[in-house]
């Protein structure tokens, strides 16, 4: 399962890199420059298949709209899981009968 993560990872990372060379490029347009900009548009479009294809093999992986939320407030999503964990923690402790399940 790990190298389906890591895979989408390279390609994204692939895939931000590329908009960030066409960004330069696109700044500082000169009209010679028009074919490395037709390769960069190409290269993205590649880039967005390459995703996509690694989103369908992760299907079947939800994430919580709250994990989302935290990223849109600038959060690490991390801590999200953290205060899962946190809040299992002191429910567990606050109902003692669990326990004997």
């Amino acid at each position: 399962m790990a190298e389906k993560f890591d895979n989408l990872e390279e390609h994204l990372e692939k895939f931000i890199e590329n908009i960030r060379q066409l960004g330069i490029i696109v700044s500082d347009f000169q009209p010679s420059s028009q074919t490395v900009l037709n390769q960069k548009l190409n290269f993205m479009i590649t880039g967005l298949q390459d995703v996509e294809k690694c989103r369908q093999q992760l299907n079947d992986i939800h994430v919580p709209l709250e994990a989302f939320e935290y990223i849109d407030q600038g959060r690490n999503p991390q801590l999200y899981t953290k205060e899962c964990l946190e809040r299992a923690l002191a429910k567990n402790e606050f109902n003692p009968s669990l326990y004997f399940l």
